[in-house]
C-alpha cells in the first residue's frame, strides 16, 4: 500500500463513529456530512461516489438500475478508472476489462485525515493485495493508490496518488469518470473547449477541433478532448450549474449515451439520458509513465 507521510490508519469498516464527526461507516459504504447539510456517499467497491447532495440538491446522476452489490461497475456517480481507459488491444493493460480494474475492486478505507465546520476527507487504498489473482496476473505491477474524497459546502474534490513501489516502470490512464445530474441536458452547455481538438469515438476515432464557444448536446456524443488548458464550466442559459477545475488532468472526456442507453442492462430509467452528463477529467490521450519508485498525482473539484 501507499506509504506517505501521516498516513491514515485502516479503520474497521463496521465501525460507526458517528453523525457529529461527520463521517458514518457502514457495511458497504461510507457517508460524509456537514452540519449545514451537505452530504456525499461512497462505496467501498470501486471507491465509487453514488451521491453527492449539496444546496439540498442531488448533484450526480445515478441510474436507477446500477449495481450497487459489487457485481459490476456502477452506472453513475463518480466511477474512478485507472490504469487503462477503454479497452487495448495490445501491451500489459490488453488483458483488463475496459476501463480498469480499480472500479470494480473493493477498497479499503484508510481513514478520515482532515475535518471541519466547512469540510470533511476521507481516504481510501488500493494495492496488489487487493486484487484477485488473475487481475494481479493481468497487471503484475507493484503499485499503491490513495484516493481522497474532500466534501465541502459548495465542492465535491477527487484526488488520485499513484506510487510506483516496484522496481520497473509501468504506464496507466487515470480519469474520474464523473455522471452529473442535469435538469435537462438539451439546455446545458459546456464552456471552455473551443480550439481544443477532440477524438470524436462515436465518429469511430475522428480527429477535430471544437469550434463552438458552448457546446451542446442533442445526440449521442463520446469525445476525448485533449490538453485542455483551462478550467470547463456546465451552465443552463446564464446559469452556471458545475465549474470543474483539473488538477495534473490534460483531457476532458464529454458522454452523453442518448437513446443507445436503452441498450445497456444497468441503465434506467429509460429516458434517463436526459438528465445526465458526463464531463470527465482525466489523463488518457496518451500514457501516463511513472517510473520505479516515482509518484504521481492528479484530481478534480467540482464546485457550484
Amino acid at each position: 500500500m501507499v506509504d506517505r507521510p501521516n498516513k491514515p490508519s485502516t479503520l474497521a469498516v463496521s465501525r460507526d463513529i458517528g453523525h457529529a464527526s461527520g463521517v458514518i461507516l457502514g457495511s458497504d459504504r461510507v457517508k460524509l456530512s456537514l452540519p449545514s447539510g451537505e452530504s456525499a456517499t461512497i462505496l467501498f467497491y470501486g471507491a465509487t461516489v453514488i451521491s453527492w447532495i449539496a444546496g439540498g440538491e442531488e448533484r450526480l446522476f445515478l441510474s436507477d438500475k446500477a449495481k450497487l452489490d459489487g457485481t459490476k461497475a456502477v452506472r453513475g456517480g463518480v466511477p474512478l478508472v485507472f490504469p487503462v481507459f477503454g479497452k487495448t488491444t495490445e501491451g500489459p493493460t490488453a488483458s483488463l476489462p475496459q476501463h480498469g480494474f480499480a472500479r470494480i475492486t473493493k477498497w479499503e478505507v484508510l481513514g478520515k485525515i482532515d475535518e471541519s465546520e466547512t469540510s470533511v476527507q476521507v481516504d481510501f487504498g488500493l494495492g496488489p493485495e487487493n486484487l484477485d489473482v488473475d487481475t494481479r496476473k493481468q497487471w503484475p505491477f507493484d503499485f499503491g493508490l490513495i484516493y481522497s474524497v474532500v466534501l465541502s459546502k459548495t465542492a465535491l474534490e477527487t484526488k488520485l496518488v499513484v506510487r510506483n513501489e516496484g522496481s520497473q516502470s509501468f504506464d496507466f490512464n487515470a480519469l474520474f469518470h464523473t455522471y452529473l445530474w442535469v435538469p435537462d441536458v438539451t439546455t446545458v452547455a459546456v464552456d471552455g473547449l473551443k480550439g481544443i481538438t477532440y477524438k470524436d469515438k462515436v465518429q469511430k476515432g475522428a480527429q477535430a477541433t471544437e469550434e463552438r464557444d458552448l457546446l451542446t448536446v442533442d445526440c449521442e456524443v463520446d469525445r476525448v478532448y485533449a490538453r485542455v488548458p483551462g478550467t470547463v464550466t456546465v451552465t443552463c442559459g446564464e446559469k452556471p450549474l458545475f465549474k470543474i477545475e483539473k488538477s495534473n488532468l490534460d483531457d476532458v472526456v464529454i458522454w452523453n449515451p442518448w437513446e443507445g442507453s436503452s441498450g445497456m442492462a444497468d441503465f434506467g430509467p429509460v429516458d434517463g439520458y436526459k438528465n445526465m452528463l458526463c464531463v470527465e477529467a482525466g489523463a488518457v490521450s496518451s500514457w501516463q509513465t511513472l517510473e520505479t519508485q516515482s509518484v504521481w498525482e492528479g484530481g478534480v473539484t467540482i464546485s457550484l
